[in-house]
């Protein structure tokens, strides 16, 4: 798969932090009853690898990713628990070596020119902007698309569903991450309806 295909399934992808495996299923089900098909499970709770191995077997229609990678270990641990693509907060070598090695599409962080000159060099072309709002945002962007015309971006961090249309607005920019899709306040109350109208929204924006 190239990354560049998850951009036909909505112009949001939910970034998920799941703290317990036991909302891992319905979390993806709600998210899905909503329209939104592509999750990136993030590498940041000791249950993260158990949760996406439970989406890929129960939840077949989802297109599961994880994020948060940051070593070779963590894209083997994504590859086995059947991930079928990767989001890194940063970028380097072996990381994006690893993973096209390991058949494992990759979406890489960037928040420099000199970050997406390494990325671009190692022939990544789709990059995760991050973390977008702190790194400039949307002034950052489109400074960004003078010099590299030929890269788009899915600028992660800090957006909101109020400020994604602007986002989503610029040439350069295909799709959006977002964590508003999936508050923790709504996954500890296991109130999937909200999760999913959230879903349903951001299905719907549109710059």
């Amino acid at each position: 798969m190239n990354p560049l295909e998850l951009v036909a399934h909505g112009p949001v992808i939910p970034v998920i932090v799941l703290q317990r495996l036991q909302d891992a299923v319905p979390v993806a089900r709600a998210l899905l009853a909503g329209g939104v098909r592509v999750l990136e499970v993030t590498l940041r709770t000791p249950v993260a690898l158990d949760c996406m191995r439970a989406i890929v077997r129960e939840v077949p229609e989802a297109i599961v990713g994880a994020g948060t990678l940051r070593s070779v270990a963590d894209a083997e641990a994504a590859k086995d628990v059947g991930c079928q693509f990767g989001v890194s907060p940063g970028y380097h070598g072996k990381l994006g070596h690893a993973c096209r090695n390991l058949g494992l599409p990759l979406l890489p962080g960037v928040a420099t020119a000199g970050e997406v000159m390494a990325a671009t060099q190692d022939g990544y072309g789709f990059l995760k902007f991050f973390p977008a709002t702190a790194a400039g945002g949307i002034p950052m962007l489109k400074a960004l698309a003078g010099p590299f015309p030929d890269v788009v971006f899915c600028p992660t961090g800090g957006l909101t569903a109020e400020t994604a249309p602007q986002y989503l607005a610029l040439p350069n920019v295909k799709v959006c991450g977002g964590s508003w899709l999936t508050p923790q306040d709504a996954v500890d109350a296991g109130d999937w309806a909200r999760i999913t109208r959230l879903a349903r929204e951001a299905q719907a924006l549109r710059a």
